[in-house]
């Protein structure tokens, strides 16, 4: 019988540990190799005064509604069978250019016009006369649907986190100006009208990702309209009186090229 000696038991499994170190050792050259052979792409490169690109972009919009205070008032008769007004979130797209501008190596200033593509839907309920129901009323949904195209201006200021390899974290933020295309005329047709002008504020955070022949940046953006667009008199009949106050509010996935 062999002794059991630690010796003896070192003997026995030797060739392992001979192996699992050579393979140890291979694995940490080869980690070293491949850090130093990595490609580090120029594409989208930061040192430009100016830079140019496209995106797209796929948002979902809906309306901020303050109530007015006919809404609550019990005197006020015309709006006695309105239960609530609620917007529903929607989706839409929109397009256009960049126009970036190097202020240091982690702070840019962008232009980005675009043409955005829009619908605000609005649900209003009703009561209704129901004989089934316990206290003889019932409640009907009527769905309103504004449909708007905007020329927007944004200006953003985008700061971004150092360089590590091809990959940049970045927020943004700034101003977007907004101009609606059609007239006031064809606006005041639709079941919740609103002004053609709005200046609103938007925030967020992306990515720049370099590749070999380009950059491309997926980000999210948060916009909150700043202006009131109720525009009284116009809209639907069966809400008249109960609006004060309207504003825009989308969330945007950008898809950037650079």
């Amino acid at each position: 019988m062999q002794n059991p000696h630690l010796r003896h038991q070192l003997d026995l499994h030797r060739y392992k540990i001979a192996l699992i170190v050579i393979l140890s050792l291979g694995l940490a050259f080869t980690t070293q190799a491949q850090e130093r052979s990595l490609i580090f792409n120029t594409s989208g490169s930061d040192d430009q005064l100016l830079s140019y690109g496209f995106f797209l972009a796929a948002h979902n919009s809906s309306l901020r509604i303050k109530y007015s205070d006919n809404f609550v008032d019990p005197d006020y008769t015309s709006l006695h069978n309105v239960r609530a007004i609620m917007p529903v979130f929607s989706p839409g797209f929109a397009l256009g250019f960049l126009v970036t501008g190097r202020l240091h190596d982690q702070v840019n200033l962008l232009f980005t016009p675009k043409v955005g593509f829009y619908e605000y839907r609005t649900e209003v309920q009703l009561f209704t006369d129901d004989a089934d129901s316990p206290n003889g009323t019932g409640i009907s949904t009527v769905p309103l649907l504004t449909e708007e195209t905007l020329v927007e201006f944004p200006l953003l200021v985008k700061y971004k986190s150092e360089r590590f390899n091809n990959t940049r974290m970045y927020f943004i933020g700034g101003v977007n100006g907004q101009i609606r295309t059609k007239n006031q005329e064809e606006a005041n047709e639709d079941p919740v009208v609103l002004k053609g002008k709005d200046l609103a504020v938007e925030l967020g955070l992306g990515f720049d990702l370099y590749f070999q022949y380009f950059k491309f940046s997926p980000e999210i953006r948060f916009s909150h309209g700043l202006m009131n667009l109720y525009q009284p008199g116009h809209s639907d009949e069966r809400i008249a009186g109960a609006i004060q106050d309207i504003r825009r509010k989308s969330i945007t996935l950008y898809l950037n090229f650079q």
